[in-house]
Order: C-alpha cells, then structure tokens, then sequence
C-alpha cells in the first residue's frame, strides 16, 4: 500500500504540468523580489520627494482607547499604498507578457484553397482555370 502510494505521489509530482508550475512560481517569486525593490528603490522616492518629502513606508495611523494605557495600534497605510503599486506593476507585466506571448503565437491565417466561379456561384479549386459545374473560363 505504501510503495502504491509514493507511485502515484511521484507521477503527480513528476508530471509535466506539476514541474512547469513549481517552475513558475519559483520565476514569479524572484519577479515579485525585482518589482517590490524596484518600487521601493526607484518609483517611491522621487514619488515622496514630489508629496515635500514624505516616506511611504513611515506612514501610518496610531489607534489606541482614550484613556486606556495600553500600546496604540499601528495601521500601516503606507506600506499598504506601497504594496498596491506593487501588485500594480506585476500585473502590468503579467499583461504585457501574456500579451507579446499571444502575438507571437497568433497563427497566420491560412490562404483558402477553393474559390467560387464568378457565373454559378459553386466553390472550385484555386488553381481552376475552367469552373467543374458550369464550363467557364476563368
């Protein structure tokens, strides 16, 4: 039962599919690491120094009870803003790869093979030069 069960784990494993996906999450993820210091690297600073300054990832909002002495909540909206512009352009590149990948894979479109006679309207050959139905010179 054991040996039957590490079989049909290691085909499932093993398929092709299986191995494209681990593959591409593994890209993805590396993709994800490039765009998220990009952003915070590249886009976010001058974006900061555009707004007087400001850094994203220090903004925040402090909640705590009046009165009560416990430590404030900290709502992290700037990061949260940083991340929204990050999933923004991976999803923008996720679009323009789909979309190169759909252009390169766009099939030509193929020539038809048969044409209709110009007197009886029936469908002949390209290459005809005399219409089969109607004996007409084309």
């Amino acid at each position: 039962m054991m040996k039957n069960w590490m079989k049909e784990f290691k085909d499932f494993a093993l398929r092709g599919n299986m191995v494209d996906m681990a593959i591409g999450i593994i890209i993805g993820a590396a993709f994800s690491n490039v765009v998220n210091s990009f952003v915070s690297d590249i886009v976010m600073p001058p974006i900061g120094l555009l707004i007087d300054g400001v850094d994203f990832s220090a903004l925040s909002l402090k909640l705590h009870w009046p009165g009560s002495q416990k430590v404030p909540v900290e709502l992290k909206y700037g990061a949260f803003i940083k991340t929204l512009i990050d999933l923004t352009i991976i999803a923008l590149a996720i679009f323009l790869v789909i979309k190169l990948m759909n252009r390169l894979h766009r099939k030509k479109p193929e020539e038809p093979d048969t044409k209709q006679c110009s007197e009886c309207c029936m469908s002949i050959p390209v290459k005809a030069k005399k219409c089969g139905y109607c004996c007409t010179q084309l």
